[in-house]
């Protein structure tokens, strides 16, 4: 018995034993080889050029595998090798890359990735090799002729930066008779200007198919929500497409036959675009590859054929920055890019949405604060609704003036509620009342609600601004919680638990302003049951941006001022 008493603890012991190396060491090990496996396969794919000698509405709209890569590396190491074009704008700081003529490396000054000051400023393009790799290129595919690719070396023409006062020229041979010349030049902002030329100095012809295209390895973790679209995006034939990721993901890709227009990648308040030749009728694409999880936006120009002794040039651009309305606006009406502005999800209300996120911009920077900006914003909405408030006002005083004799209705109808319903809408008739007013400044509160909640949701301009106190970012929560007593217990509550010090403050002004409005209609169950609704809305707020609450809380207070202020005109005491 004791020898079986050993064994089985032997057994038990090793199989202990081999489970936690399963566990603990070769799990772990596999997973950490399947991850490198898959950014290799992303590296290898992002390395190559599309497929040489295809059609060219097919060549730049697949990325092929091929080539040897190695596996991911840090992108100060990738930014390291070989020779580079520094790009140096008031508003860009980064490099062009030699080799492939690439756009694989810019940070964007203005802006930092968290509200401290001395934090890094964002990154939006990264090289080929390195994590979150994301970079635009331009180049040709010809059948039988040597053309520039990924790993081409080209040849500065001249010395020096490429800033706004100085453009730099890239050259290429490709030892055949073809020569390729490209000038990059950039804006004071955020926009590339790609002029290409290409001379045919051989004796026979070649036939050229220029492409464009904008790739990612992998799209990045999504800041949005439900309502805001990250991901491919363009103008296609004069329709704004919004794409998702999960739209192209396994290996899908989708065509678009389109005169002009744009093209590109969008997250939250970054967009990088293929702005093509206005007139130029081409195809565009937006694919996607499972192996290594590539996404791409591209499209391909109609072919060119260069006899002996001929060239060919054309100007292309490319916009690589943060979606600031204004700037926007600007390259809309100025460079004629179409919709341009319409890269800022400002949703179906878009005639709501724009005009608001310029007033409240313009009041942000008129007041330097765009907290008190939204206050003011708040007081000028309010003033141009204040008719159709006021004959909500008169109404709820009237109502108030009848509840007495509403609830002895109630008391003498008791159970029979169709017999109440009918005395009331009798007495409401006599009285001139009429219960239904009430409804319409919420109806057109809620196109208002929604489409601020966009404003401060999408525009940059409310990204990292602050208000007074602990409010650091308007697009972001309320930082403070009720369940930490605002910061004076050691810890952190979960998402769930949030509940700042301005979302009760919404609340407090809710349970005001319905206790200043009457609830016709409604008996004591159900005027109880509304009762609850400030707090649900205060838990709602919780989680919404402090820009949003703070907006709802002055326009609370506001209206319980006009409500407390009519109803002492009409003889009715607020209760």
């Amino acid at each position: 018995m004791s020898d079986q008493k050993n064994l089985f603890i032997t057994i038990g012991l090793s199989a202990a034993i081999l489970l936690g190396f399963h566990f603990f060491y070769e799990a772990p090990r596999q997973r950490a080889l399947q991850e490198a496996k898959a950014k290799q396969e992303a590296a290898q794919a992002l390395a190559a050029p599309p497929a040489p000698g295809a059609a060219p509405t097919g060549a730049p709209g697949a990325v092929a595998a091929g080539g040897v890569a190695d596996a991911l590396r840090d992108r100060a190491t990738v930014l390291g090798e070989g020779q580079r074009i520094t790009i140096r704008t008031p508003r860009l700081a980064g490099s062009l890359n030699l080799r492939g003529g690439r756009f694989d490396d810019l940070s964007l000054q203005d802006y930092r990735e968290t509200v401290d000051k001395s934090s890094p400023a964002v990154t939006l393009l990264s090289p080929s090799g390195a994590p979150g790799a994301f970079f635009a290129e331009y180049g040709w595919t010809a059948n039988g002729a040597a053309v520039p690719g990924p790993t081409t070396e080209w040849q500065a023409a001249d010395q020096g930066e490429l800033t706004p006062e100085h453009p730099v020229t890239l050259r290429w041979d490709n030892g055949q008779g073809l020569t390729f010349e490209r000038t990059v030049a950039v804006d004071a902002n955020y926009m590339f200007s790609i002029t290409q030329k290409v001379t045919n100095n051989g004796a026979a012809a070649v036939t050229l198919y220029p492409y464009a295209r904008i790739a990612r390895a992998s799209h990045p973790t999504l800041v949005g929500s439900y309502m805001l679209h990250e991901g491919p995006i363009g103008l296609m034939d004069g329709t704004l497409k919004e794409i998702s990721y999960k739209d192209v993901a396994g290996e899908t890709s989708k065509s678009f036959d389109t005169k002009g227009g744009w093209l590109g990648i969008t997250d939250k308040y970054w967009l990088v675009s293929l702005v093509p030749d206005q007139a130029k009728s081409l195809t565009a694409h937006v694919t996607h590859q499972e192996k290594g999880d590539l996404y791409q936006t591209d499209y391909a120009e109609p072919s060119v054929t260069l006899e002996a002794g001929q060239s060919t040039e054309g100007t292309e651009r490319l916009f690589a920055g943060a979606k600031e309305m204004k700037l926007l606006d600007s390259y809309q009406d100025d460079q004629h890019i179409p919709l341009f502005n319409r890269a800022i999800d400002f949703g179906h209300l878009w005639f709501l949405t724009m005009p608001f996120s310029l007033a409240l911009d313009f009041f942000g920077r008129l007041l330097g604060n765009f907290g008190l900006g939204i206050m003011l914003f708040t007081i000028c909405l309010r003033t141009l609704m204040f008719p159709l408030a006021q004959k909500q006002f008169r109404s709820a005083a009237k109502m108030k003036k009848l509840q007495p004799q509403v609830e002895a209705i109630r008391k003498r109808a008791g159970d029979d509620k169709q017999k109440a319903s009918i005395e009331m809408m009798a007495l409401y008739k006599k009285e001139g009342a009429n219960p239904m007013t009430g409804c319409l400044p919420v109806l057109v509160q809620m196109p208002i609600f929604w489409s601020l909640y966009k404003v401060l949701s999408v525009t940059i301009e409310m990204r990292h601004a602050p208000f007074f106190g602990w409010i650091h970012d308007l697009s972001a929560p309320d930082p403070t919680s009720l369940f930490n007593l605002f910061g004076l217990l050691p810890f952190t509550p979960p998402t769930f638990l949030h509940l700042g010090v301005w979302p009760i403050l919404l609340g407090c002004t809710m349970f005001l302003l319905q206790k200043m409005t009457p609830t016709p209609g409604m008996d004591p169950t159900q005027q109880k049951v509304m009762m609850t609704m400030p707090l649900v809305f205060t838990w709602m707020m919780g989680s919404l941006p402090a820009g949003l609450v703070i907006y709802y809380v002055w326009s609370n207070l506001f209206s319980v001022t006009q409500q407390y202020v009519l109803m002492r005109r009409m003889g009715v005491k607020p209760t």
